[in-house]
């Protein structure tokens, strides 16, 4: 089994992550918490993000050559940054500002 990876960078991928589903479900689904839907992709996100098999050194996952979602939760995802994404600059500039850096 793989260790589990908590440094720092991926802490940040996992807030950052949230921040992305949180504006998704607000403005998609109209909720204030994250609806069971947005939740468990989540903790799916979060799960697949501790066990990185590239840990600290691991690069966007857009630019990975490993797909480690399952395709249900990769469209998912997919749709969640697609629709975030842009918010991001207005919301969370800095989240936004390093990520396109490791892009």
């Amino acid at each position: 089994m793989r260790k589990l990876n908590d440094g720092p960078k991926i802490q940040e991928e996992k807030e950052t992550v949230q921040k992305m589903i949180e504006i998704y479900c607000r403005k998609k689904h109209h909720q204030n918490e994250l609806c069971d839907d947005c939740q468990d992709l989540l903790h799916y996100a979060h799960k697949r993000l501790s066990y990185c098999r590239f840990g600290e050194e691991k690069s966007a996952c857009s630019n990975c050559k490993v797909h480690c979602y399952k395709p249900v939760y990769r469209k998912k995802i997919k749709a969640v940054m697609r629709y975030s994404g842009p918010w991001m600059l207005l919301y969370h500039p800095v989240y936004s500002v390093k990520h396109l850096l490791k892009k």
